[in-house]
């Protein structure tokens, strides 16, 4: 196992929790557009150590999910904005190009100090 991507939460905006009721969360580097940051959970923005790929891990704290698919934007700009959707949705096909579909499960709460890390298995 090797932790390619790693972050904490630096701040959580006061809308961040709406994006729960559709399966979602959505990290941004801190400095996200102002009419952005109120929606997202704020991260530094990280390289990626590697390639994301279907069957690794995103883990949440003590939560682990496995990677179901993942959008042709989505590594690009989490690497270069800290942005990334994520679904908790299981869905196999990417229908929205930033964003990372984890194993169909409920949103983890996060909070300011939540670590973020994306496990390969090699």
């Amino acid at each position: 196992m090797k932790a390619i991507y790693e972050n904490k939460v630096l701040g959580v905006g006061p809308h961040a929790e709406d994006f729960r009721a559709t399966n979602m969360l959505i990290l941004f580097g801190a400095t996200a557009p102002p009419e952005l940051k109120d929606y997202c959970y704020l991260v530094n923005v990280n390289p990626i150590d590697g390639q994301i790929s279907v069957g690794d891990i995103l883990r949440i704290d003590d939560g682990f999910y496995k990677i179901t698919c993942i959008g042709a934007e989505a590594p690009v700009t989490l690497q270069s904005l800290g942005h990334c959707s994520i679904s908790f949705t299981g869905v196999t096909e990417p229908n929205m190009a930033g964003t990372l579909y984890v194993e169909q499960a409920e949103v983890p709460v996060l909070q300011v100090g939540t670590t973020i890390q994306i496990i390969k298995y090699e």
